[in-house]
């Protein structure tokens, strides 16, 4: 028997086959082209899972459990995409749709982020732990938080956004609706504006020839780059996104004292030029410091295949 993972995106979707352990055997994946119907995407992902099965040589029979990621709030009590942000589904039933299309019947479905914080529990640095946190940098700030093994939705399916705890009152203005959000100051879209900010200021920048003259071109490796490099004005940019970053995770850490705080999404990559020195500032500012058994702060290792790994477990946990 196998179980089947599904993570849908923005961009695009993946279905994988996944065994006991977490292992990916065999994966599929399509664009999603989010500018449709929901049910011309829900349909496509159908055909995707059955696609994967035929390739395989299996049956619906041969599959014991088929978990569904998606984005924004997914019910897994009803079986319902109740909101997504970037995609067209609204109050739409996708686990009685893919029940119809597919023949599977044990399906569930959850959070995407929430998917990958569970994959990374299964497979990844929290592999082991009951209690773990996962925090994705990239366009926004997303997270997961495992419990007991289980994932902590709250009562109404949307626990984990904790890209929008505020870390600044007043601060700058968050796509949620606040001032202020952890999101804004940490996702590799709040760092692009902190490096396009400091090279208005600093005009002699290494960061300027790094994007040819264009601050269109910038990335969220230019400081980090830049800051390597030697360049002072990139070194006060990373040094500012490490303070905001420490003062989050250290937020986190006091709020879930979790085994594990693992690190995912595109600025993840800088590794330890990134962590260590904001290792330092967590260790000191935690509520925790004195004690002798604290959260391992690390960088997540579960990669791209974390959503649907923690999807295939969204009955089970770990």
């Amino acid at each position: 028997m196998k179980r089947l993972g599904f993570d849908l995106g923005g961009t695009n979707m993946v279905v994988g086959l996944v065994d006991d352990d977490g292992r990916v055997l065999s994966k599929l994946s399509c664009p999603t082209r989010a500018r449709r119907s929901e049910d011309a995407i829900a349909t496509d992902m159908a055909n995707l899972v059955l696609s994967l099965l035929e390739q395989n040589a299996l049956t619906t029979s041969d599959i014991s459990f088929f978990g569904l990621a998606s984005p924004g709030i997914a019910n897994p009590d009803t079986g319902i995409i109740e909101y997504a942000n970037n995609l067209p589904f609204e109050n739409f039933a996708v686990a009685d749709f893919m029940r119809q299309k597919t023949g599977i019947q044990n399906i569930l479905i959850g959070n995407d982020a929430n998917a990958a914080a569970l994959g990374e529990a299964v497979c990844g640095q929290a592999k082991g732990t009951k209690n773990s946190v996962l925090i994705t940098l990239g366009t926004g700030v997303g997270g997961g938080i495992i419990l007991d093994g289980k994932i902590h939705t709250g009562i109404n399916h949307s626990a984990g956004e904790l890209g929008h705890i505020v870390i600044h009152h007043g601060g700058r203005k968050c796509t949620c609706g606040r001032r202020g959000c952890w999101e804004t100051y940490s996702s590799a879209v709040g760092l692009i504006e902190m490096t396009c900010e400091k090279m208005r200021e600093r005009t002699d920048s290494a960061m300027w020839r790094l994007c040819d003259g264009d601050a269109k071109r910038l990335s969220g490796k230019t400081a980090f780059v830049a800051a390597r490099l030697g360049d002072e004005a990139a070194q006060e940019v990373v040094g500012e996104y490490v303070e905001y970053l420490a003062c989050g995770l250290t937020n986190i850490i006091n709020i879930f004292q979790p085994e594990v705080l693992s690190i995912g999404g595109g600025v993840s990559g800088e590794g330890d030029y990134l962590l260590e020195p904001v290792r330092r500032i967590v260790d000191f500012e935690q509520y925790s410091s004195s004690c002798p058994v604290k959260t391992r702060l690390c960088i997540a290792t579960a990669g791209n295949d974390a959503g649907l790994i923690g999807a295939a477990f969204f009955e089970s946990g770990v």
